[in-house]
């Protein structure tokens, strides 16, 4: 009797079951040889590479978030920035006590310090007219609940029927508290001239 041959599989060479148990089929040329072992191989380095892109996905989303919400900030604070100026020129005494925090303090150019009520007592002196109140290079930058913001300030008015002017550099510094901004310091000088 002659023998025969128990090799059956695809054309792949993908191990195929017989009846006389597992064989593998022959190779073809211009098939391709690849394992069970390559293939799974294949399939964990996919996996792999989905888990890692998940993993940075999922811890980039937090700062994704924030930046958003800090753009939204951002706005909301340049935007208080120059009611505060308005408030102040206008002497609105009332919307300046609500932009400054309890512990509010600002340094002004000659030095001294005031406090939240100490400034707003100068603010309504009927002593100073201010004509002109304006901001300008504004930058800000976002630390969570804490803003920074610097830039450029320009007054110009009467103080006890005298003229004065001040070209100043301002440093703004404001704090969320609860779904409120607050200004809890500021610094204003008048920048060496070379």
């Amino acid at each position: 009797m002659a023998a025969v041959s128990n090799r059956v599989g695809d054309s792949r060479g993908r191990l195929s079951l017989h009846e006389n148990g597992p064989m593998v089929a022959p190779f073809r040329a211009g098939s391709s040889r690849e394992t069970w072992r390559e293939r799974q191989s294949m399939q964990e380095k996919t996996m792999t590479r989905k888990r890692l892109a998940m993993v940075v996905l999922l811890c980039c989303l937090p700062t994704i978030a924030a930046s958003q919400q800090g753009a939204a900030g951002s706005g909301d604070v340049l935007a208080l920035e120059k009611k505060w100026t308005e408030a102040y020129k206008h002497r609105e005494i009332s919307l300046l006590s609500t932009l400054l925090a309890d512990g509010f303090i600002i340094t002004v150019e000659d030095g001294s310090t005031y406090g939240k009520e100490g400034y707003i007592t100068h603010t309504a002196d009927a002593s100073v007219q201010v004509e002109v109140a304006e901001l300008a290079d504004l930058k800000l930058r976002l630390h969570g609940n804490t803003a920074v913001v610097t830039g450029a300030y320009h007054e110009k008015g009467r103080s006890n029927g005298k003229p004065y002017e001040y070209h100043d550099r301002l440093t703004d510094v404001w704090m969320k508290v609860g779904s409120k901004w607050q200004v809890i310091a500021s610094h204003y000088s008048v920048p060496v001239k070379p």
